[in-house]
């Protein structure tokens, strides 16, 4: 059983093709721009209308939802994206869900902060077909005043992923906030990071934007939304070409 918050369908930003995007419950960090504050709490709770966020659910059930949806995914080279939250604070499920997704047929793709143990990457990357990793920043003070925790464990795992995995296999996605990691020395740490880790491929930029203020009022956590400036277009001309080069492509946006 896990904790399922929504099922999105024909979502175009998570991954290749026309996608189901899974979202679990549960989250190991705070980061402060957190865009789905609703799934952070791992279990079911309610909201300030008295509705429930979040449903307890099997892997059968779910995957069989999902894969009603099998030709859309086998037309557009889709499949089910599992996100959050942190899929992984739900491991014993989210592995039987990927395991009942590949023997359906779908393609899986997993949005992950990379705040697992190492145990789980051998397990992990049998199951998912395409890791869409956050990397949020290379230092590890500024990473943990901005989302609670190091990074230790973060960056060794994305080492781990990109030294054993077939290219293609990981897209590091790195959410632009500006005052946290927007700023040269940040965002250059992060291209140098993935360059001297041999990465060449794309790196999927993820504005920040403010549209969580509602969110966070509707479980009861109005003072805790923060806001940052918005990028502007020059902004993001210089983040990209900070980005651009030496293999790497960046995508606003993802895909």
């Amino acid at each position: 059983m896990g904790v399922v918050y929504d099922v999105q369908g024909y979502a175009v930003h998570d991954g290749p093709g026309i996608r189901t995007a899974v979202f679990l419950k549960g989250c190991p960090l705070r980061c402060w721009w957190c865009h789905n504050p609703e799934s952070q709490r791992p279990e079911p709770e309610r909201d300030a209308r008295g509705d429930w966020i979040g449903e307890d659910t099997d892997a059968a059930s779910l995957v069989g939802r999902v894969a009603r949806d099998l030709p859309f995914f086998t037309a557009s080279g889709g499949g089910v994206t599992f996100t959050g939250g942190e899929p992984t604070a739900q491991l014993p499920f989210l592995l039987e869900a990927l395991d009942r997704a590949r023997a359906a047929g779908l393609h899986t793709a997993l949005e992950t902060c990379g705040a697992f143990g190492s145990r789980w990457l051998a397990p992990l990357a049998a199951r998912v077909d395409l890791f869409l990793f956050d990397l949020k920043h290379v230092d590890a003070d500024a990473h943990r005043r901005g989302t609670g925790v190091g990074n230790r464990r973060i960056l060794a795992n994305l080492t781990w992923l990109l030294r054993e995995l077939a290219p293609g296999r990981v897209t590091p996605r790195v959410p632009v906030i500006p005052g946290f990691n927007a700023d040269p020395a940040s965002r250059r740490a992060i291209a140098g990071f993935l360059r001297d880790r041999g990465y060449r491929g794309p790196v999927h930029l993820m504005p920040y934007h403010g549209l969580a203020r509602d969110k966070y009022a509707r479980v009861g956590r109005a003072q805790d939304f923060r806001a940052a400036p918005a990028l502007t277009a020059a902004d993001r001309l210089a983040i990209a070409a900070d980005l651009d080069g030496g293999g790497l492509s960046p995508v606003w946006g993802g895909a």
